[in-house]
């Protein structure tokens, strides 16, 4: 009988600003899930971080412990996982490199989530070209840890993709099989709109309700997402398609029966967009305040967050360098 394959998660974010509803459905709440079930590696992706903020590393940097309380306070245990940051782990970025010999241009070109980020951040002509690879960067992560499962939203399913067929090349052309497949665990709710409803909710795009937002921050952006034009009056019918408030509820509470209520109410006329959105304020208070507080708390130690961080990452080290040894052997580049 086969020795079932450990059971490890790859996951992560980019320090360049606090996270936000959108990451906490996509993943954070999976992370939370699955820590005490898988081995889990939680990546600060310093290195991409800097792919389009070469020119403002202290936002990266200052960023770092931001993403370190963030993660504590949604209830990551640094006891259970391992919480490291990418630049002081090399065996990523020699990773990296020996895959970039496994891939074309083209085949980075047809990404469509690499497609997507470059057309909203308007690079046009100009994009860098750390930024352009920074999918193969996201393969060297995830198979340094050998990780079979990573929490992604929709959007990043390609990134897996990807990195699958990096591997079954690797394994194919060196005759090993040392690098491992892995799956996407997507999301119940593998897309969450921005408060404008023109797009997914995104640092970027400055779309966002942030887990670090006080409650009249808060407020104030439910107040102003966007719900029906047409339900001028609140006795006219209301549409729940591409409404913001009701996707959020759907997101978020978890009185189904209420929000089935709601919609109801709204689509036959007689709920206005004001009630719902004080009521979506409640329910996401109800998620919001215990984080807030949490993080409160952890930030009056921003020197604890830091040796917490540099702790996994000895360990995450370790566990990169044995993966590296191991591909360059079978490369053949022992000397």
């Amino acid at each position: 009988m086969a020795k079932e394959q450990k059971k490890i998660i790859l996951t992560g974010d980019r320090p360049t600003g606090p996270l936000h509803l959108g990451h906490y459905i996509g993943s954070l709440k999976n992370r939370v899930k699955l820590q005490n079930e898988y081995e889990q590696y939680i990546i600060i992706a310093d290195l991409q971080a800097l792919t389009d903020n070469a020119e403002n590393p202290e936002k990266v940097q200052k960023n770092v412990i931001e993403l370190g309380l963030d993660y504590l306070s949604v209830g990551i245990d640094p006891k259970v996982s391992t919480i490291f940051i990418q630049s002081l782990i090399p065996a990523l970025s020699e990773l990296t490199m020996y895959y970039l010999n496994l891939v074309t241009v083209a085949q980075l070109e047809r990404n469509p989530t690499v497609k997507d980020e470059m057309r909203q951040k308007g690079f046009g002509n100009r994009v860098p070209a750390g930024f352009f690879i920074y999918p193969i960067s996201q393969v060297a992560d995830i198979t340094a840890f050998k990780a079979n499962l990573v929490p992604v939203g929709a959007d990043q399913v390609p990134m897996i993709e990807q990195t699958n067929e990096v591997v079954r090349a690797f394994n194919r052309i060196y005759k090993t099989n040392v690098l491992i497949e892995t799956a996407a665990l997507v999301s119940d709710v593998p897309r969450l709109s921005g408060l404008d409803g023109k797009a997914k909710m995104s640092k970027s795009l400055e779309n966002c309700i942030y887990l670090s937002d006080t409650p009249d921050v808060v407020k104030e952006k439910v107040l102003r997402m966007y719900t029906d034009p047409g339900h001028v009056h609140v006795k006219d019918p209301g549409k729940i398609e591409g409404n913001v408030v009701f996707e959020y509820l759907d997101a978020f509470d978890l009185e189904k029966k209420k929000v089935a209520e709601l919609k109801e109410n709204y689509q036959r006329g007689g709920l206005g967009d004001i009630k719902a959105k004080e009521y979506l304020f409640e329910v996401l208070e109800d998620l919001l305040a215990p984080i807030r507080e949490k993080r409160k708390e952890f930030a009056k130690d921003p020197a604890q967050i830091m040796k917490i961080i540099k702790k996994g990452t000895a360990k995450a080290n370790e566990k990169a360098s044995q993966t590296l040894k191991e591909v360059k052997e079978a490369m053949g580049l022992v000397y």
